[in-house]
């Protein structure tokens, strides 16, 4: 009864003292893992999964229907036209990017005589989508616009087309982003033929 009365203290301290130990050193590997985790992931979002600008390109543009009628006494033409655009957008990241729905706008001189809606969709890990647009002229939009009579007579006409696409990308965490698409277009009237179109593209995380 004295032996295990003597020894009782010590043993205790030395199994209290290796507890210690065991719970520091757990503690330290845990640390350890929740590091190397993290730099894992870090040098993954900067390398493999790290975000890339999906990118909307217009490849053909076309014009159906192009009529234009005057009403000399009061100043005034009659547009009517249909703007078919084809386009694409290329997703490079190795998630998935979803977009909401949007519209297709088509513009004179800053005003919007046109659009078309454009559904909520999801393009796939390194995936290009097609999309086709077509963009009728609301000629009443028009009626009041006094520029029109005289680009009209000197037979040519500027029209703008507008795309964006707002969307996400998921990768470590979500990112959004923002797409775009803009087209001048130069119609020539009197042979009712697209004469030129130049295009500029926007991204932006």
């Amino acid at each position: 009864m004295d032996v295990e009365d003597h020894k009782s203290p010590a043993a205790m301290a030395n199994r209290s003292s290796s507890n210690k130990k065991r719970a520091r050193n757990c503690c330290f590997i845990c640390l350890a893992v929740l590091l190397l985790l993290g730099l894992l992931l870090l040098i993954l979002g900067l390398t493999v999964f790290k975000t890339k600008k999906p990118v909307t390109t217009v490849d053909a543009v076309s014009l159906d229907d192009l009529d234009v009628s005057f009403d000399i006494a009061r100043l005034q033409v009659h547009l009517n036209v249909t703007v078919k655009a084809d386009l694409s957008v290329q997703n490079p990241n190795r998630v998935s990017f979803k977009y909401d729905t949007t519209s297709a706008l088509l513009q004179y001189k800053g005003q919007v005589i046109g659009d078309a809606p454009l559904l909520a969709g999801k393009i796939g890990s390194r995936q290009t989508h097609s999309m086709n647009i077509s963009l009728t002229v609301m000629a009443d939009r028009l009626l009041s616009d006094s520029s029109l009579y005289s680009d009209v007579i000197a037979g040519a006409l500027h029209l703008t087309t507008y795309v964006k696409l707002s969307g996400v990308v998921h990768l470590l965490f979500k990112i959004h982003v923002k797409t775009s698409s803009t087209c001048d277009l130069f119609i020539d009237v009197l042979n009712r033929r697209l004469l030129n179109q130049t295009c500029h593209y926007k991204t932006k995380l």
